[in-house]
């Protein structure tokens, strides 16, 4: 059986598909295997065509691959999740905002942040309670050149825990480092969902320089808010507490 000669230009054998996306026959023969692509149209026990749209889609999964480091596994979720040729775009432009988000992030970080003797000698906090804060990843200082050094976040959280310690959340009272986890378990969900939000809302909206400007700007009033929304739910917790003691 052949392929109709209506069809033949927008069907690709194996091998010009391959071409098309820069990627070995193999490659795409383990993407059939992994589900990451539809099945091919069969003519024979030894001849499947493909669609042209493969094309894009073979690219954007060694996209994800080479520059995202995403296992197969994961990059089968997100297409499945922003399926055909516009879910396709959208994906990109995902990740587009990511990297350029990313990058505003993190430039200048290496310049800034202070050095772990100049921590110790500002802030006062005890190696051991540093060296712990390390161990449950609410800090993550970078060595370079054989010196610890604490990024701008770090600092901060370094600085808070010393503010805390100093206000009377002190060790004799049963306050510990540990109570971190509390603020870091929470948080890693509510940052999550956050995210997926943020980006539902203005990935392949807008140019993705203009997207990360609005999330530049959007920074400090987010912290405003949680801070406040903080406040006013503990009070909230606290009356609750008092009116259940009282029925």
């Amino acid at each position: 059986m052949s392929v109709p000669a209506a069809q033949t230009g927008e069907l690709l054998r194996m091998r010009e598909l391959a071409q098309a996306a820069g990627v070995s026959a193999g490659t795409i023969k383990h993407y059939l295997r992994e589900g990451l692509l539809p099945e091919p149209v069969k003519t024979s026990r030894n001849m499947a065509w493909y669609p042209r749209e493969f094309v894009e889609r073979v690219r954007l999964i060694k996209q994800l691959q080479e520059e995202r480091f995403l296992p197969l596994k994961v990059i089968k979720e997100l297409l499945a999740e922003e399926d055909g040729a516009d879910g396709q775009e959208r994906l990109r432009a995902l990740i587009e905002l990511e990297d350029r988000v990313l990058e505003r992030a993190l430039s200048g970080q290496d310049s800034k942040g202070l050095s772990a003797r100049e921590v110790k000698r500002r802030y006062g906090l005890p190696d051991e309670a540093l060296e712990r804060l390390e161990k449950l990843d609410v800090l993550t200082p970078k060595r370079r050149n054989g010196t610890k050094r604490y990024g701008p976040a770090d600092v901060q959280i370094i600085e808070a825990v010393s503010r805390m310690r100093a206000s009377g959340y002190s060790e004799a009272l049963g306050f510990t480092v540990y109570d971190t986890l509390i603020y870091k378990r929470h948080l890693e969900r509510l940052v999550h969902e956050e995210v997926d939000v943020m980006m539902d809302r203005v990935a392949g909206e807008m140019d993705s320089g203009e997207a990360a400007d609005l999330l530049e700007r959007a920074v400090e009033p987010m912290r405003d808010l949680v801070a406040a929304m903080r406040a006013k739910l503990m009070i909230a917790e606290l009356q609750q507490r008092r009116a259940a003691q009282r029925s």
